[in-house]
């Protein structure tokens, strides 16, 4: 395993890396946006943590609401779309909600009473090294994920963050019921060896709690599925289902029913067993196979979840009111 290593490290020294896709959308490009946006719309923008690797993990505010609802973004290296998307959703909500106009049928006033909070990109090491960009790893952090990714220089497989995680797979909620293969560092599945391990899933979990969200939804590639009930208390299911059932009949996704025996360890799972409250994992794009869904895909998908958002602002406002 030693002499692979060294062969490896000669590698990653001598060759150049395989160069970027040309259409992806890199953390460097959502910082840009975002400080654009931030600038245009004078949105409040939080730091909430460090990746693993020392990259700002952000949260964007939308609304003077006291009340808030939470979307998160790329848990995983290769679901960047997700981040795409809530850029787009931002952007074009902070548009709408300046000039006083609605989104689709939505009055964007409502956002004086709840909130949204954006955090498009969980997972910037992540994404960067899926995208087959390593300068932010020296050249031993280089050796090391190219083990954790089976000696392969295949980068577009890569779900982990930078030390080979599953983000999420990191939550307190069925984490110890989780079965996986995989008991070491690797692109994908790995549970960590304990939860809230991840910078990144610490840094998510603190604040949620701290911001409170009355809905917080993860966004995911790929399948067109909508999850939202995990070990969910029987007198919440209805208010649940309601706010599931609406999000898929606008997106046009399958919505899943409870499992007896369903596992979880992932963000929503944790927010609706802690929180008692709607929680929902959307699976963005039609199925595709150890990769990230091509940038053609993104339109329809836009289109499919433009009303999301402000969808579910306005099902937190009742939900506070009542």
């Amino acid at each position: 395993m030693r002499k692979i290593m060294v062969i490896g490290i000669l590698v990653l020294l001598f060759f150049p890396e395989p160069s970027l896709a040309a259409e992806v959308y890199s953390p460097e490009q959502m910082e840009s946006d975002l400080q654009r946006i931030q600038k245009q719309y004078e949105l409040d923008v939080k730091i909430i943590g460090q990746t693993e690797k020392g990259k700002d993990i952000k949260a964007v505010k939308l609304g003077k609401g006291k009340r808030s609802i939470l979307l998160v973004g790329s848990h995983h290296g290769r679901e960047w779309l997700s981040s795409i998307l809530l850029m787009r959703m931002l952007e074009e909500y902070a548009a709408a909600y300046r000039a006083g106009k609605p989104v689709g049928e939505y009055q964007t006033e409502s956002l004086d009473e709840v909130s949204i909070w954006f955090i498009p990109m969980l997972n910037p090491d992540g994404v960067s090294i899926q995208q087959g960009d390593l300068s932010n790893l020296n050249v031993f952090e280089k050796a090391a994920v190219w083990k954790m990714n089976r000696f392969s220089r295949n980068w577009s497989r890569w779900k982990a963050n930078a030390k080979g995680i599953d983000l999420n797979r990191q939550y307190p909620a069925g984490w110890k019921e989780v079965m996986s293969d995989e008991t070491k560092p690797t692109y994908q599945f790995y549970k960590g060896g304990k939860p809230l391990e991840a910078a990144e899933v610490k840094a998510l979990t603190d604040f949620t709690k701290e911001v409170d969200p009355l809905i917080a939804v993860s966004y995911h590639t790929s399948g067109r599925e909508i999850f939202w009930h995990y070990k969910n208390k029987r007198k919440n299911m209805a208010r649940d289902y309601g706010i599931a059932k609406k999000t898929a009949e606008l997106t046009g996704y399958e919505l899943t029913f409870p499992e007896k025996e369903a596992v979880g360890s992932g963000f929503t799972d944790w927010f609706i067993t802690k929180f008692n409250r709607p929680g929902m994992t959307i699976e963005l794009s039609y199925l595709v196979d150890e990769t990230n869904p091509p940038l053609t895909v993104f339109p329809e998908e836009w289109e499919r979840n433009r009303l999301v958002g402000i969808m579910l602002v306005n099902e937190a406002k009742q939900m506070h009111n009542n």
